[in-house]
């Protein structure tokens, strides 16, 4: 059974049809990418999945659990976090107190100490900047402590929206080798991304989007060498 299924789902903004009938899997263990142009329906897809948005009609299955009614707060707590794309820290609350809010929905105190220390572990930066205003991180420290903030809820599941938006390309090859070490911790990771090609480099799977519909799928590697992929997405 898939860890997250995704069951012919269709999503309307008012009478605009979003996303057009889409199913996919993402299995334990995995990293699977949803690459396309801006407009494709990337994000609406996350939305969808952790119960921002509803779906006019489909099935979104965690473990086999229909979450496709379940508010979003309780999908949290289920096992799903969600990076949202531009990061949205708390700008004004310090890098503890962002990560203390990503375990909002747990009780167990040793268990979230346990997991506050790892995060420092996987963002030694966070750990040296603890008591500094969120705010006033760089882009890069942002995005860190968004994914960190993620972490601390125990999920099951990441869900990652344009981590690599807006920053230089050191800090992006950065960010994708902590998304690795996150996803070897034994975090499954469903990754929305731009850098196509960066995207690729680290997912197991790859789903291609094109006006709210899949057009091609596969392993990762594969696709990164279809000339169809290369011409639109990979500047090749």
């Amino acid at each position: 059974m898939a860890l997250l299924s995704i069951n012919d789902i269709h999503v309307y903004y008012g009478v605009i049809e979003a996303i057009k009938g889409i199913s996919f899997e993402v299995n334990q263990g995995e990293i699977v990418t949803l690459i396309g142009a801006n407009g494709a329906g990337k994000t609406t897809i996350l939305h969808t999945i952790t119960g921002l948005i509803p779906p006019k009609s489909g099935l979104i299955e965690l473990e086999g659990v229909d979450l496709t009614k379940t508010p979003a707060h309780k999908i949290v707590s289920m096992g799903i976090a969600h990076v949202p794309e531009g990061r949205r820290v708390f700008q004004q609350l310090s890098v503890y107190d962002n990560l203390l809010l990503g375990a909002y929905t747990r009780r167990d105190k040793a268990g979230i100490n346990n997991t506050l220390s790892k995060v420092y572990e996987s963002f030694p930066r966070l750990k040296e900047r603890r008591n500094q205003v969120a705010g006033t991180l760089s882009g890069g420290e942002q995005q860190m402590l968004a994914m960190g903030r993620a972490l601390m809820s125990a999920p099951k599941i990441m869900l990652l929206d344009e981590p690599s938006m807006g920053l230089s390309p050191l800090l992006v090859a950065e960010i994708f080798d902590i998304i690795k070490k996150v996803n070897e911790s034994g975090v499954t990771v469903l990754l929305v991304e731009q850098n196509a090609k960066m995207a690729l480099e680290i997912a197991s799977r790859a789903y291609v989007l094109e006006t709210g519909r899949i057009v091609m799928s596969g392993d990762a590697k594969e696709l990164s060498t279809n000339d169809q992929v290369k011409k639109a997405y990979l500047g090749g």
